[in-house]
């Protein structure tokens, strides 16, 4: 499948998003953004490269220790970028690098210096402004040279530099501009959503008793390799039986029982956005009464608050709204006693549903922006977030019998749109019948 014609963003999309914040800052101030650096894996091997998710909104430059310095002087706006010189005999061991004289036409900015120039350019950049925006804390490496370099233009105010005497977050400013997709990235996240699902559906196809968790998680790495997404947005969790009730299992060592449900969320990155599905199935293909029971009120709980994510709502509505038929579901079932606004109102249902019920979702799987006071922020059209209620019901619990060491969610990602909202990951098979004829059929 020929995907290169979705697998990258053209350069006027990051144009647009340094001019839409730097049309946010104050009058003389200049804002810095720091890449990630490689990180080492063990002796002289390192991770595979990926690039801190703010860098890349801003700039689509896949290298490690770069910077990216936005300049606005009365009312003027520059750009620069530092990064790796080329180095032939490097790039002969490590890959290519951009290197200096390209990284104004491919990158679109103003101007490019060597990294190595930072501590003696930056000081100089900075001189004028009044106001700095940084992010403490995100890059270790960048907050040392913005240190040093505010550190040097105090001390050498006598030749002429000053250093900004405000400095400024710029992460609240971001945070809101990733939270509301543009139509390229809906057409990244559908496609990592489409992966994600192909992979899902793989897995229903190749498990069966005995196998073992990590066997259906190469299975989805495969799927996810296939398809143009050579990495999965974050640890997958195979989680065969009761490891469904650990909410990160990620050993993923275990054999996967005849008679037990295997619980699978896993999801691609594709070009850099995320997709993020939890799948649960019978690992022989066939729900059991039990597990019939304990699904369905996930699925009514998920397909419910699926209808009410629209414009105007709020995952905290909606999630109350599941509460009402999680609770109404696990009264039916035996596991809670007692009305279900009493039951609600006293967080009987914490020891079987823990978490919230979706979070946003762009290049990080768990992405920035604001959520509100307990999750009560109005949805817009724009966003994309997940949709994830679950039942964990452990073998510890004073339960009924039948249905200890069942775990069960059921995850999907959402488009909010003036509509309603758009189901990315709907090629992942949830119906319970579905699900038993794509297994037994294999």
């Amino acid at each position: 499948m020929d995907l290169t014609y979705l697998a990258a963003l053209p350069s006027s999309e990051f144009q647009q998003r340094r001019q839409r914040l730097l049309a946010q800052l104050a009058d003389n101030s200049a804002l810095i953004v720091f890449s990630a650096q490689e990180k080492q894996r063990n002796a002289d091997s390192h991770y595979p490269f990926r690039q801190d998710s703010y860098f890349w909104y801003l700039t689509g430059f896949n290298e490690p220790d770069s910077a990216l310095l936005l300049l606005k002087h009365d009312g003027e706006s520059q750009s620069a970028v530092f990064l790796r010189p080329s180095d032939p005999l490097l790039e002969t061991w490590n890959g290519r690098r951009l290197g200096v004289d390209n990284a104004p036409t491919a990158l679109n900015v103003d101007q490019a210096y060597s990294i190595e120039q930072i501590g003696s350019e930056l000081p100089r950049l900075l001189s004028g402004s009044t106001a700095l925006y940084h992010a403490d804390d995100l890059q270790r490496w960048g907050d040392q040279i913005v240190r040093d370099s505010l550190r040097y233009a105090r001390e050498h105010q006598r030749q002429g530099l000053n250093a900004p005497p405000q400095l400024n977050d710029w992460r609240p400013l971001l945070d809101e501009m990733r939270l509301f997709k543009s139509e390229y990235e809906v057409a990244l996240l559908q496609q990592a959503g489409q992966i994600s699902a192909l992979a899902h559906l793989r897995a229903m196809q190749q498990a069966r008793p005995n196998r073992y968790e990590y066997e259906l998680e190469s299975e989805m790495l495969h799927e996810f390799n296939r398809h143009g997404a050579r990495f999965a947005a974050y640890n997958s969790i195979v989680a065969g039986g009761e490891n469904a009730c650990i909410l990160h299992y990620t050993e993923n060592d275990q054999l996967l029982k005849d008679g037990e449900l295997v619980l699978i969320d896993a999801g691609c990155e594709f070009a850099m956005y995320a997709g993020d599905i939890t799948r649960t199935f019978p690992v022989n293909g066939q729900f059991s009464p039990a597990q019939r029971a304990v699904y369905e009120v996930v699925l009514k709980a998920q397909k419910r608050a699926i209808e009410l994510l629209v414009p105007g709502a709020s995952i905290y509505q909606v999630n109350r709204e599941v509460l009402k038929i999680k609770v109404t579901g696990l009264i039916e079932l035996g596991i809670l006693h007692g009305e279900v606004e009493q039951l609600i109102a006293d967080k009987a249902y914490l020891p079987f549903y823990m978490h919230g019920l979706g979070h946003w979702l762009g290049l990080d799987v768990h992405d920035v922006g604001h959520y509100g006071e307990n999750r009560d922020r109005t949805l817009a059209v724009g966003m994309v977030l997940t949709v994830e209620p679950g039942l964990y019901l452990s073998r510890n619990s004073e339960i009924p019998a039948p249905y200890q060491g069942i775990g069960v969610r059921i995850e999907d990602n959402i488009l909010i749109t003036e509509y309603g909202n758009k189901v990315l990951t709907s090629a992942a098979p949830k119906e319970i019948d579905e699900i038993e004829i794509i297994m037994q059929k294999k």
